[in-house]
């Protein structure tokens, strides 16, 4: 059984120790530096002097397919039987060698099994269709499916080459024409639904070009430079989670693209049959491929005999034979399920820092060890008001700061931070995630940071109330409300998905109960979770039930600090953003906003928005490092003026992992270069560990 290193066991031992306890390292709020006026434009930052940037160099250092065979030796039975070619056939000519620093040489065998209230984690666990991925919690990236990458001196042009003789699952070969195929028949076309990611647009706003060079050599040109190409071919795990796919198995997916085959009038089969983790008939380059499954109710992985990546000895990854997704109906049934010893290894589970206690004193029964990893989140649980929302009243006061910031004052934090958290993390206004490289590498991003985090997160009921008085929010009716100006009523709706889950919901009635304290009435307000396009079409008022926690820079996925899509603080002010340079650009500018198809809505000339598009814009075309942070402090500086855009209440608190006490090969928080940097999407977890290296130390148990 592997130990709890020593800060894992001083965090455990807190946080189940009766329910209210201080962690010695827990940050809380220094006094707030003086804010500029909230019309005052922002100073431009001088670029930092800095160099010590934490770097990772690319490694893509090839080792010889090995000559004996290294492989599970299920498989190597299925070889002796004729059912596969031999490992060398099966192998790219330079196989990626997958190291991690807390590595060690694993056993072949066993079954992981896990249970979810969504079926989808698997992916996320699976890095197989990227280019190139995230190590080191984001600071580096190093090789995937391309085994190399370079680019010419303004960066302009970035050539990719992809390792040869990589196969499908099914033993078909992988080359370029599976990208081109993506990108021609389902990115270019007009009649699909999936449109082009961020990450293949200039500059300018202009889509690049895909040219094939040869079968394993892809050029992306740009009309201008595209410094962040590499970094953002990093994020997500693509595949079926993400903007991206990047890859298709042309070879199988041709057959139900209506382009090719006339039986097929639009692309509701052709959606279907491309998800993997559902369909045993597709094909993936995944380390484990979906070999059945029941939609919503279970899926079973077994290990891809094809897969690309080796250990430091040659061995054939994964280690693992496969593994046993099931479905929890709810977080009730999963936490019974985990607690009965069911599961073998939890990422995304249902317990709350509250269960740890619960979890401790089962070890014995589960199995499992409870372990902590930091979040890298940037708020915890949030809250934020569209301001895009339809009316016109609304939409003004949630475009003032002083009222933002009088929320925010009114909000007491810490107790938050003591009831959800127990008082770990520290306490924020609302960030990207502390861990992001622009706050961290010189005393100047610390402070900047600082400065964010600090804005208004002071809990003080009394300057929130005077803050509000000075803009003619006040009580006009005397029923103990405040109301608009016109003397109409302020009724502040928390609109929130049903199942959102206790940590927002218990973070919603604290912030209405601080709320109603200064007098704004507020209301809960549930909404089905599919709601989306109502908050697209600026016909939600807030979203209560999310957290931001991107990273690993601000500019690979900068949604949060710039609205250039149509999910976060600006929803139609992104939506007309993300329409430039497709045929909708210019397009139905006689039309009231609201109904435009899509709905989009300019920014204010010369406002917050107008100003972060164009320094965002210029930061997708300047190529040196330093440069590119200092425009990230000036957008930084926009969010301090004019905002905040959101709310948060506490950075950084630990999230929970659940391993298998004889499972190996799962970091610990002491293994991570920060500690880990758990809850962004685009730096996905646990695929990050590269769990094909997990492996049981006596995998005949399981």
């Amino acid at each position: 059984m592997e130990k709890l290193s020593r800060r894992d066991f001083l965090r455990a031992s807190a946080i189940a120790t009766a329910g209210a306890v201080v962690v010695a390292c827990a940050k809380q709020p220094t006094e707030a530096p003086t804010k500029a006026a909230a019309t005052t434009a922002p100073t431009q930052a001088a670029a930092p002097t800095s160099t010590t940037i934490p770097t990772r160099a690319p490694t893509a250092t090839p080792v010889p397919t090995p000559v004996e065979v290294k492989e599970a030796p299920a498989v190597a039975q299925m070889v002796a039987d004729g059912k596969l070619p031999p490992l060398s056939e099966r192998l790219p000519q330079n196989p990626l060698v997958i190291q991690m620093d807390w590595q060690k040489p694993g056993k072949y065998g066993g079954r992981q099994r896990t249970y979810h209230t969504w079926l989808g984690c698997q992916e996320e666990s699976m890095y197989g269709y990227s280019t190139i991925r995230y190590v080191d919690d984001g600071l580096g990236i190093e090789s995937g499916l391309a085994e190399k990458w370079e680019h010419n001196d303004d960066k302009s042009e970035w050539t990719l080459y992809f390792r040869r003789g990589l196969k499908w699952s099914d033993g078909e070969p992988w080359t370029v024409d599976d990208i081109m195929f993506w990108w021609e028949d389902m990115v270019l076309n007009e009649d699909h639904p999936r449109g082009p990611p961020d990450e293949a647009r200039s500059g300018v706003g202009t889509l690049c070009e895909f040219v094939k060079v040869d079968e394993y050599t892809l050029k992306m040109v740009f009309d201008a430079p595209a410094p962040l190409t590499a970094d953002r071919l990093a994020m997500w795990v693509n595949g079926n989670i993400g903007p991206a796919e990047w890859a298709m198995p042309r070879h199988y997916l041709e057959q139900f693209h209506p382009k090719y085959n006339k039986d097929y009038a639009d692309y509701v089969t052709f959606e279907q049959n491309k998800l993997f983790r559902q369909n045993p008939d597709s094909t993936t380059t995944t380390s484990w491929m979906c070999s059945d499954a029941e939609i919503d109710v279970y899926q079973t992985w077994d290990r891809n005999p094809y897969y690309y990546c080796v250990d430091p000895d040659g061995n054939q990854l994964p280690y693992l034979d496969g593994i046993d997704e099931t479905r929890a109906q709810d977080n009730e049934a999963g936490k019974a399920a985990i607690l009965a010893g069911q599961a073998d290894f939890e990422w995304h589970q249902p317990f709350q820092l509250s269960d740890v206690a619960t979890l401790k004193g089962n070890e014995g029964s589960s199995g499992l060890e409870t372990r902590f990893i930091d979040t890298g989140s940037g708020t915890g649980s949030m809250f934020f008001f569209s301001q895009d929302y339809r009316e016109d009243k609304y939409r003004e006061l949630f475009r003032t700061p002083e009222f933002q910031r009088a929320l925010s004052h009114a909000w007491n934090r810490a107790e938050v931070q003591k009831i959800l958290y127990f008082n770990t993390g520290e306490l924020t206004t609302g960030t990207l995630s502390p861990k992001a490289i622009e706050y961290q590498f010189n005393d100047e991003a610390k402070e900047r940071y600082a400065e964010w985090r600090d804005l208004a997160v002071e809990y003080d009921p009394e300057k929130a109330k005077e803050m509000l008085d000075a803009i003619d929010i006040v009580d006009t009716t005397g029923d103990g409300w405040r109301n608009f100006p016109d003397g109409s009523e302020i009724l502040i709706r928390f609109d929130a998905p049903g199942d959102a889950g206790t940590e927002h919901a218990t973070k919603n009635e604290l912030l209405a109960k601080n709320w109603g304290e200064i007098g704004l009435q507020t209301m809960m307000n549930p909404i089905p979770s599919g709601a989306s396009e109502m908050w697209r079409a600026g016909e939600k008022m807030s979203n209560c039930a999310w957290e931001v926690g991107d990273g690993p820079n601000h500019l690979v996925f900068p949604q949060w600090l710039v609205p250039i899509g149509d999910e976060r603080w600006a929803p139609m002010q992104g939506r007309m953003y993300s329409v430039r340079g497709t045929e909708k650009e210019g397009t139905e500018t006689d039309v009231d906003p609201w109904e435009r198809q899509p709905p989009r809505l300019d920014p204010e000339a010369g406002g917050p928005v107008e100003q972060l598009w164009k320094i965002y814009d210029a930061t997708k075309i300047e190529p040196d490092t330093l440069t590119r942070h200092a425009m990230v402090w000036d957008m930084m500086k926009i969010h301090v003026n004019y905002g905040p855009f959101f709310l948060g209440c506490v950075a950084n608190m630990p999230r929970l992992l659940h391993v298998s006490k004889d499972m190996r090969n799962v970091p610990t928080r002491d293994d991570l270069v920060t500690g880990g940097f758990g809850n962004p999407w685009i730096l996905p977890h646990p695929a990050v560990w590269n769990p094909e290296i997990f492996y049981y130390e006596h995998p005949e148990d399981h």
